[in-house]
């Protein structure tokens, strides 16, 4: 019997409390938010989707101009 108590108690008293104080930290950490390389990446794929999408209008109004049926081909 004490052959499984004392690597219980150990394991509650010590790795325990440890693996919870570093797994919650871990959370913390990964709930910060986007870093600033990350908010810099979405600001860039921001500006070419806008940019794409003007170039799609654009585009839809030269078909519309040149064969204003083509949206129902």
């Amino acid at each position: 019997m004490d052959f499984i108590q004392i690597p219980v108690t150990v394991f509650l008293v010590f790795v325990a409390p440890l693996w919870l104080i570093l797994y919650y930290r871990s959370k913390r950490k990964s709930n910060q938010g986007l870093s600033e390389k990350d908010k810099d990446k979405l600001h860039t794929l921001i500006s070419r989707t806008e940019k794409l999408q003007d170039r799609v209008i654009s585009l839809e109004q030269i078909l519309d101009q040149e064969s204003p049926k083509w949206r129902d081909r």
